[in-house]
């Protein structure tokens, strides 16, 4: 009997405990007990100054048309699961939170996807790569990315052009030298740069069909040849001068084949 009563004691026990706790929770996450309307919106736009696509007040404005804008709401009608799912439906948002605290203040942060290149094809497609490899559309003009034109597929943007970006973009003098990146039909990689009146072809990206490999693959491609260049400007251009040829050409890798204007 002593047994028994100990057992509905401890079950009775735990239920108390489960209600306090949604009781607790409900409690914290309502904070119309303390003050009833949302006076006061925190936004916060992570690198927002140096991606450019998103801003606070574009925040402001998403919410706004979808009526998801918590200011002078109430505290008890504002759903941050709603505005999280809203802000992420936007093609330049990578992560999405929000909160609302006791005191009626409701936070949102976001992260945004980060472009690398800006694709123009010859197909008319005009579209931003971030550096996952994902598209993003040409809604608005980041003038100091670089121009990636010619023969590109998403297949081929989404796997070797933007991996090809990111090695180019790792390096500051190359980042500000290099202004557009052309793919022949051959996929033969061209660079055009920002000083010199000449172009600069690579060769073809090696590719494989395995993730992790293909990073170490452009990433040595473009290291490699980006060091024969950046020695040939050095000991080669300088000297002969910067407009001498309109061609060089880097494919193999025991020679420099130069054309002259």
């Amino acid at each position: 009997m002593n047994l028994r009563l100990k057992r509905i004691l401890s079950v009775a026990l735990c239920v108390v405990l489960a209600v306090y706790v949604v009781l607790a929770m409900t409690s914290f996450n309502n904070p119309k007990e303390v003050c009833p309307l949302c006076t006061k919106v925190m936004i916060n736009v992570e690198d927002e100054s140096t991606n450019g696509f998103l801003s606070v007040g574009e925040i402001k404005r998403i919410l706004e048309r979808n009526r998801l804008y918590p200011f002078k709401k109430r505290m008890a009608d504002v759903n941050p699961r709603d505005i999280e799912e809203q802000l992420k439906a936007s093609p330049f948002v990578k992560t999405a939170q929000c909160y609302k605290t006791k005191d009626g203040c409701v936070y949102v942060s976001i992260t945004q996807r980060l472009p690398v290149v800006r694709v123009k094809n010859v197909a008319g497609e005009d579209y931003y790569l971030d550096d996952q490899g994902g598209i993003m559309p040409n809604s608005k003009y980041t003038s100091d990315l670089i121009i990636a034109t010619g023969y590109i597929s998403k297949w081929y943007a989404r796997r070797y052009l933007s991996r090809l970006a990111i090695e180019i973009m790792k390096d500051e003098f190359w980042r500000n030298q290099i202004v557009q990146i052309n793919i022949r039909r051959d996929l033969g990689v061209e660079l055009v740069p920002r000083v010199g009146d000449h172009v600069v072809f690579l060769g073809s990206i090696p590719q494989t069909r395995y993730v992790n490999r293909r990073k170490a693959l452009v990433a040595g491609f473009v290291g490699q040849k980006l060091d024969r260049l950046e020695k040939f400007y050095k000991y080669g251009l300088s000297q002969a001068g910067w407009n001498k040829y309109s061609y060089i050409d880097l494919e193999f890798d025991n020679q420099i084949i130069c054309k002259k204007k």
